[in-house]
């Protein structure tokens, strides 16, 4: 069954798009991945930025591309330690956030990201979000008013809103990079980065499935950074997301093949917003190998393709009743993403 988005239209004048779908079973290999091309030649990692490992099994992951002329690499960690991942609700998911300080003094474009999970048993996916520097204080009061290190984060970032409607955060998107299990370092081709202004701050948004084990993590993100005043275009990120309903394959049956149980039971692992998700993107109705060029009145549309059959053959489901899945957060659950990385002419 696909599931397909509306029709966002571009604005004024045209932009230069890259589209990802985000899947978080990725396939790859963990090599370093170019988004467009590969960086331009440069000796061999400097020693000055050695390769960070955060894990022991960091060693048969790829090793990361050459810096690039003006590049340099900065390594953050979830703060105050390993983080032990606890489910609320008694479910099998745990989506923490963590606020992390890169003290940026100036202005940095941030050319490419590795996450590095600190244990890969229970690291389902994870995002970067940008916080700007009038956000970072209400983030950190946020942050201290919550128990424990970071906050539950079903959603997104889930700091205080910042104005503006739920469309327009989907039209230009703080998110920095995303990773899943078998992606490895995200190098943005030449000349373009995400740019941060002085004082920002990110979110780590971690996804941890907690029916591989409960054993804690200490993951850690490694970002390529060049000066703001460098030669390059500002990325910036457009999401398209698409509803998904997929009904219970034929064979079966069960309370929550009903829609409507379905949903309940997904606001009750995931709280009130999930419910406001879904029905959302009832009304909102793959890597390309070249950007392209998006000019006014152009529609861009994302679809995923499911299968209800194959639910039934993953082990770890396997105990788990028949449901109709609809969007949701949790490892049980679907998602159809696209991500557009665009620069403006």
């Amino acid at each position: 069954m696909s599931s397909r988005s509306g029709t966002p239209r571009a604005g004024a004048g045209s932009l230069l798009v890259a589209v990802v779908l985000l899947s978080a079973c990725s396939g790859s290999s963990g090599a370093p991945t170019y988004d467009g091309q590969h960086p331009s030649s440069s000796p061999a990692q400097d020693a000055e930025h050695p390769a960070t490992s955060a894990s022991s099994d960091e060693a048969a992951r790829a090793a990361p591309a050459a810096l690039r002329k003006g590049e340099r690499t900065d390594l953050l960690r979830i703060p105050g330690g390993p983080y032990q991942p606890a489910a609320p609700d008694g479910g099998f998911d745990d989506y923490r956030c963590f606020l992390l300080d890169p003290g940026l003094t100036e202005d940095v474009f941030v050319t490419g990201s590795d996450v590095l999970p600190g244990n890969p048993a229970v690291v389902h996916h994870a995002i970067l979000f940008a916080v700007s520097p009038d956000g970072v204080a209400a983030a950190e009061a946020h942050d201290a008013a919550t128990p424990g290190q970071g906050w539950t984060c079903f959603g997104g970032a889930a700091l205080p809103a910042a104005g503006g409607s739920a469309a327009a955060g989907l039209n230009s998107a703080p998110w920095l990079a995303a990773w899943a299990p078998g992606g490895g370092e995200t190098v943005f081709r030449s000349r373009t980065g995400k740019r941060l202004a002085a004082g920002s701050h990110i979110v780590l948004q971690m996804h941890y499935n907690l029916r591989e084990g409960t054993t804690p993590d200490e993951t850690a993100v490694r970002l390529r950074l060049m000066p703001g005043t460098a030669d390059l275009r500002a990325l910036e990120t457009m999401l398209l997301v698409a509803p998904v309903e997929l009904p219970c394959a034929g064979e079966e049956a069960g309370r929550l093949c009903d829609r409507s149980q379905s949903v309940l039971d997904l606001v009750g692992r995931f709280g009130e917003q999930a419910g406001r998700t879904v029905s959302g993107l009832q009304l909102a109705a793959t890597t390309l190998p070249t950007p392209v060029r998006v000019r006014r009145g152009d529609v861009l549309r994302v679809t995923c393709t499911h299968d209800a059959v194959l639910r039934s053959m993953v082990p770890e489901l396997s105990e788990e009743e028949p449901r109709y899945v609809t969007w949701g957060e949790g490892t049980s659950d679907e998602m159809c993403l696209g991500i557009v990385l665009y620069t403006r002419d």
